[in-house]
């Protein structure tokens, strides 16, 4: 397996190589590469604290803000068994655990208390539950993200990042409007206080809960036929290891105001579903089409058309996108004036769609071919 790794975190030299590893040394190399080469930096002996810290996306970022030599890291989240495994798990005194709800504002500014940098992650990310459930979205994702921002600036945090997703880009369903308002809420945050506030919209992570990877993994143990809504649907995927280094890029390059966005294949539905069945050697299986489920749509959009004017194209990892009426931060600091509106149409994964063969080796890469 051959890995090409790009490091540069939070000021520090950018270094590029690539090394052949088999399967079971990515991860440990991996950790390796982050410990020589990220240096100094501001992480080191500084205290974080996640939201929604145990969930997927919180667990490898753990691991890697592990490696920066942080003074503690705060794990914020209301699901005590998971707390517990990764406790365990981990065994790392610098982890503090806190039970908690970001609906309630007093138990996060206690959280709060401290804190350098903050990593909001947590969100009711389930579209069917959100669309049975509107009331309870609103309150987690639009009333908790102003209860993680109040917290932040009474308490002096020097910046939060805000992970949002795909669906907030022309928003079809109640999951997407509640993080588009949690979007808007967070930038005009960073515009009225002394905390730096930003923002990553990302795609699918492979492996998350409620990803279909897990679901077609499933589906083949219980050998059964690949459950497929439509055979036309797309959607941008990136490995876990992946999308946390580019969540670390945005917090160092981060001025305050933007929205990085991340660079990301898409794929179609049936290559992942076949890629697995073939895979498997289970080749009687066969995708069934069930049809789109409520507030579902065909393909995502990562960055809108009308949001394209104002795009920088920043690196290989993100195209950011700049305040309205920005000439400071990155597009002052960092890049010509010219390079900004760059894409003249929409971000769509029914446009940057991978081949079968290219999809094969995203899920190899993933550990989901192992």
């Amino acid at each position: 397996m051959f890995i090409l790794h790009r490091y540069g975190f939070f000021g520090s030299e950018c270094h590029t190589r690539v090394t052949q590893l088999s399967y079971d040394e990515v991860v440990s190399q991996q950790a390796i590469d982050l410990i020589t080469l990220i240096g100094e930096n501001d992480m080191n002996n500084s205290t974080m604290l996640i939201t929604g810290g145990t969930g997927s996306w919180g667990e490898e970022l753990i691991r890697q803000l592990l490696l920066m030599e942080p003074k503690e890291i705060r794990v914020f989240s209301r699901n005590e068994s998971l707390q517990a495994k990764l406790r365990q798990a981990l065994g790392d005194a610098r982890l503090q655990f806190i039970i908690g709800d970001i609906r309630d504002r007093s138990e996060l500014l206690s959280a709060f208390a401290g804190v350098d940098y903050a990593f909001h992650l947590a969100a009711l990310k389930h579209v069917p539950i959100c669309e049975e459930q509107p009331d309870s979205a609103l309150k987690t994702n639009v009333i908790g993200t102003q209860n993680v921002i109040d917290a932040a600036i009474e308490c002096g945090v020097k910046k939060v990042i805000y992970v949002s997703t795909d669906k907030a880009s022309n928003p079809s369903n109640i999951y997407g409007m509640t993080k588009a308002l949690g979007e808007r809420l967070v930038l005009h945050a960073d515009s009225k206080s002394a905390t730096r506030f930003a923002c990553l919209r990302s795609g699918n992570v492979l492996g998350s809960a409620g990803s279909v990877v897990p679901l077609f993994l499933r589906q083949i143990e219980m050998n059964q036929h690949l459950s497929v809504t439509d055979p036309r649907m797309t959607r941008y995927f990136l490995t876990l290891e992946d999308a946390v280094q580019k969540l670390l890029s945005a917090m160092e390059i981060s001025r305050g105001g933007e929205i990085f966005v991340t660079k990301m294949p898409s794929c179609k539905i049936t290559d992942i579903a076949q890629v697995m069945i073939e895979h498997s050697g289970n080749t009687h299986l066969k995708q069934q089409v069930i049809g789109i489920r409520p507030g579902e749509r065909l393909h995502e959009t990562l960055i809108s058309e009308w949001e394209s004017s104002c795009v920088l194209d920043y690196s290989e990892d993100h195209y950011v996108i700049l305040p309205s009426g920005s000439s400071g931060g990155l597009a002052g600091e960092r890049l010509p004036v010219d390079a900004i509106g760059k894409r003249s149409q929409n971000y769509c994964s029914e446009n940057t769609t991978i081949s079968k063969e290219e999809t094969s080796l995203l899920l190899l890469k993933g550990g989901f071919l192992g």
